[in-house]
């Protein structure tokens, strides 16, 4: 995070080339990274055109109400963070940053006005974050993100919504909560989402592998308790085999140590990467 040179007034920090460039960084999976998160800017750095070959850019929790038109010269760019602003309208040249696959608006002053419709050109985008606003549409562009898989919508004023989600063939997580929202998707056309009121049924096959692994143990145990309920109903002929002998508890234990796999490992076997700290997504909050 940058920091800046505070002025008096409405215009807050000013940011230089200087300054912008000090606060820039290259990610661990090789992306030039300019954050400038948190020093009361108030307009867009204008010095920012001359690092436009950056990939990621982090402007939130700043005091920006617009984002000017010359954002879409940023043609280079994979991943925008504007959340936590005061931005009340996008500019239509937000459709041409077709690189970009990770967008967080959330925590905004955008009503439907100020939603461009130019959004719709962000083929690529894969995450996109309008929560904590005042939409109460989303522009029927929204069709054409055919590679969205998470969109949250929460705390906005939306009282439906529409239908064409059906459709994005991508789709997998959708947060609604805390919409007045009296119209919820029946299912057809999107086999992976099904949402009534806040419930989300989705196909195993999407779920990440701990959410499964968390599911399967879910199952075993009301399994386990039916079946033990059962049991408890018949008289047992065998109670003097209460616990088992000796050399069970040894094989037992054999078995255990021989097909033991390390939580760190995935699906196929292959170990976590280094440095990998993923976690949940952003579905719930900013």
């Amino acid at each position: 995070m940058a920091k800046g040179k505070r002025e008096s007034g409405a215009k807050g920090t000013k940011i230089t080339l200087k300054m912008a460039k000090n606060a820039m960084r290259v990610t661990p999976d090789g992306k030039l990274r300019l954050d400038l998160s948190n020093v009361g800017i108030s307009t867009f750095p204008k010095c920012l055109l001359k690092l436009r070959n950056i990939q990621e850019l982090d402007l939130s929790r700043n005091k920006l109400k617009t984002i000017p038109e010359l954002i879409g010269q940023f043609s280079g760019l994979h991943w925008l963070d504007l959340h936590s602003n005061r931005i009340e309208q996008l500019p239509e040249s937000i459709g041409r940053l077709a690189s970009l696959v990770y967008l967080n608006l959330c925590n905004n002053n955008l009503d439907s006005a100020g939603l461009s419709s130019e959004i719709g050109g962000l083929g690529n985008l894969q995450v996109l974050n309008l929560g904590m606003n005042r939409l109460t549409a989303l522009p029927p562009t929204f069709i054409a993100l055919t590679n969205l898989t998470e969109l949250g919508l929460f705390d906005n004023l939306l009282t439906e919504v529409p239908e064409y989600i059906h459709v994005l063939p991508k789709l997998r997580k959708i947060n609604t909560k805390r919409n007045p929202v009296t119209h919820t998707l029946d299912g057809n056309g999107c086999e992976s989402l099904q949402m009534t009121g806040g419930l989300y049924l989705v196909r195993e096959r999407d779920l990440c592998q701990p959410c499964l692994e968390r599911c399967k143990e879910e199952r075993q145990r009301l399994r386990k308790n039916k079946s033990s309920d059962h049991r408890s109903q018949r008289k047992s002929h065998f109670s003097g085999l209460i616990t088992p002998n000796s050399v069970a508890r040894g094989y037992q234990e054999i078995w255990r140590q021989q097909t033991f796999i390390s939580p760190q490992k995935s699906e196929n076997g292959q170990a976590r990467p280094a440095g990998d700290t993923s976690k949940g997504s952003f579905m719930d909050n900013c």
